[in-house]
């Protein structure tokens, strides 16, 4: 039986081959799957910081909500139940409302230069700014 063309073309394009090229294409198919999987990770760690960082703002929301009713325990435990593991607020009590902030670390602290924060404020619950200034004026030094 004769050669086709397509054949011929092949047979020699083979014997033109160096020996040295048998194992290219597996290394660029690694190098491929190397690159493939890195950038599969990155996206999973951008959309994880996305969540967090939405997650971060609920839980500020939810902290000044409670401080402005004067439930610190229900801040701290809105906190603890809605920010990502690990969370920080920080209460900055201001005339007529309350601030505050909810720091996390990025992806569970693998990004360590990377910090999430979110602030809210809430105006104080009637009644509550003077229970608030009362309480600042008998903290402060006489």
């Amino acid at each position: 039986m004769k050669a086709g063309p397509a054949e011929r073309v092949w047979r020699e394009r083979r014997s033109r081959a160096s020996p040295n090229d048998s194992g290219a294409v597996t290394v660029e198919a690694a190098i491929s799957i190397c690159a493939l999987v890195t950038v599969l990770g990155l996206v999973l760690a951008g959309f994880s910081m996305v969540i967090d960082q939405l997650r971060c703002a609920d839980a500020a929301r939810a902290a000044a909500r409670q401080l402005a009713r004067g439930d610190n325990s229900l801040a701290e435990e809105a906190v603890r139940m809605l920010a990502p593991r690990k969370a920080r607020m920080v209460v900055r009590h201001e005339p007529g409302g309350v601030t505050v902030t909810v720091i996390a670390d990025a992806v569970a602290g693998l990004l360590p230069m990377v910090e999430l924060r979110a602030e809210a404020y809430a105006a104080m619950e009637p009644g509550r700014e003077e229970a608030a200034a009362t309480k600042e004026r008998a903290r402060a030094p006489a």
